[in-house]
């Protein structure tokens, strides 16, 4: 099968690429590269340097299907420039929707995020609670989920939203909570967690990437799926960085109140399981980082990154 990545140089597409390769597919990977291409080569690969806002850079000639991950990454970075947030996040995706339907491609996998449901008072966050975005990031993913799935009917149509992804890829970010605060005892030897008993939803790198082949091996299994299968506290993950690498644990005061547990069952149910865990995704990050394979650098934080301006 021919394969087109959008964001293929980003954080989970430069673990998923290399799968896919693996798999026996052929890869087009498309990317602006603000964050540089960790892709290695392989005869099955194509790596395009483009914009996806650019819908006439996008040759989907021979292309079976589509995984849609590029996107401005994260709350901070979507509301950094609201406007491009949009045009990148939301305009671009509906613009490729088109193009794969005029293009006669018959599969799309979409990838949502599991913070499109804002706040909520529910234990368990299932796929049919009312969403409630709350930031530019938020919304430009609800907005394109809608618009993905109004070509349901042209083709099959898979979208996943993910919790919060932790373990270690070659285009690293240390800008979300297990890899952060591994960063923090590895460097400082002092975990800094802002108020803590705050319950999230993770996933580990391997089993998000593992998740959308699933879904391309499984063109059946149609709609949006949750992917998040450990529901814990942020004092938690400090916890379990603490026992592996010693570092003192210090609390403060959180102004971020939410707290949500992500219901996976739909996904469990099609007979997808996750085969590692938050205890292995700070195994791997302190491996790699005594192995002089990871540091702590500006470019593994994508608002710091923006911020300097390497992002347009």
């Amino acid at each position: 099968m021919k394969v087109f990545v959008t964001g293929a140089c980003g954080y989970k597409g430069t673990v998923l690429v290399p799968k896919l390769l693996a798999a026996g597919h052929e890869v087009v990977a498309f990317d602006i590269m603000w964050f540089g291409n960790h892709l290695k080569p392989h005869p099955k690969l194509t790596a395009v340097k483009g914009d996806v806002r650019n819908i006439e850079e996008i040759k989907l000639d021979g292309v079976d299907a589509i995984i849609h991950l590029s996107s401005i990454a994260n709350d901070p970075c979507g509301d950094l420039d609201p406007k491009l947030t949009w045009e990148v996040s939301a305009l671009a995706t509906m613009q490729l929707a088109d193009k794969a339907k005029r293009m006669g491609i018959k599969r799309f996998i979409y990838a949502s995020s599991g913070s499109v449901y804002g706040i909520k008072d529910e234990e368990q966050v299932t796929e049919d609670l009312e969403l409630k975005p709350l930031s530019e990031y938020n919304k430009t993913k609800m907005v394109a989920e809608r618009v993905v799935l109004s070509y349901k009917d042209d083709m099959v149509v898979q979208a996943l939203r993910p919790a919060t992804v932790c373990g270690y890829s070659p285009r690293m970010r240390l800008d979300v909570s297990v890899n952060m605060l591994t960063m923090q005892a590895l460097t400082k030897r002092k975990i800094t967690v802002f108020g803590g008993n705050q319950t999230r939803p993770n996933i580990h790198i391997d089993d998000i990437t593992d998740a959308y082949i699933f879904l391309l091996d499984n063109p059946q299994h149609t709609g949006i799926y949750n992917a998040g299968f450990e529901n814990i506290s942020i004092l938690d993950i400090a916890e379990r960085v603490a026992q592996q690498i010693e570092a003192e644990i210090v609390v403060t005061e959180s102004n971020d109140p939410r707290s949500y547990r992500v219901n996976s069952d739909k996904l469990l149910a099609t007979g997808f399981r996750p085969k590692k865990t938050v205890d292995h995704a700070i195994s791997e990050i302190i491996q790699k980082y005594k192995a002089g394979e990871l540091k702590d650098e500006e470019q593994c934080y994508n608002l710091k990154w923006m911020e300097k301006g390497y992002v347009k």
